[in-house]
């Protein structure tokens, strides 16, 4: 079944303004990420921005960009307007939720969370990947994913956290903020307000673990280099030869 994928995109970044826009090798960066969710082929792909100067650069492209409202307090309200407008009739079970700062993302992370997301007993996918760094082990900006082994390369979501956890000896995973819901998941989870751990780690993810939905986890051997700040910018540019 296909999937919708979306990608919010909005200017307003404390650390990167206009960060949507950023040039990369000549190219803005949400048009380098538009580029790999089309490249993944897993469905049709749109921008969800609140920005016209974010739509009109996807459109120049040749790509398709959905307006949402400025004030939504997170991606996941974003996107969830952005689905209702692009499909209002609910032809599409499932939509993708790629971050919008991941300019070189691997094609092959777009087809899995599609791949995962397939699994009708699923409510939310999304992706971890062992954490080789021992400083990233103690960092509270790099998030947890605590899980149990369900089949290779996949865990069931038990909680997320910025603490160094699980205890003991074995691997810790770094989570990956790409995220495919099924619809119904994605329409109860914006309906619900902020649960108690989500508001204590700062962690949308938990809101749905409280609520009893599914999360399953495919494990992946690198985290996606995200673009937040002008020196991230900076290393972009030299990997595109900018």
């Amino acid at each position: 079944m296909a999937a919708l994928v979306l990608i919010p995109a909005r200017m307003a970044s404390t650390r990167l303004p206009g960060k949507p826009l950023a040039d990369i090798a000549g190219k803005p960066m949400i048009v380098r990420v538009y580029e790999r969710a089309v490249a993944a082929g897993v469905g049709p792909v749109a921008v969800a921005t609140d920005t016209e100067a974010v739509a009109q650069a996807i459109r120049a492209a040749g790509g398709e960009a959905v307006l949402t409202r400025a004030d939504h307090p997170s991606g996941s309200d974003r996107i969830n307007e952005a689905l209702q407008t692009r499909d209002p009739d609910g032809a599409f079970d499932t939509v993708i939720n790629l971050q919008g700062d991941l300019p070189d993302l691997d094609p092959e992370v777009v087809r899995a969370a599609a791949d995962l997301i397939g699994d009708k007993q699923v409510d939310i996918a999304t992706f971890a990947a062992e954490i080789v760094d021992v400083d990233e082990r103690e960092d509270p900006n790099v998030v947890k994913a605590i899980g149990t082994q369900i089949a290779p390369k996949r865990l069931r979501a038990l909680y997320f956290t910025r603490a160094t956890a699980p205890w003991g000896e074995g691997p810790l995973y770094h989570h990956i903020g790409i995220y495919a819901w099924r619809r119904a998941a994605l329409t109860r989870f914006v309906a619900l307000p902020p649960s108690p751990l989500e508001k204590r780690e700062r962690l949308e993810q938990l809101r749905a673990l409280e609520a009893g939905m599914r999360i399953d986890i495919g494990l992946v051997d690198t985290v996606p280099v995200g673009v937040d700040t002008p020196a991230d910018l900076e290393q972009a540019r030299r990997r595109f030869g900018g």
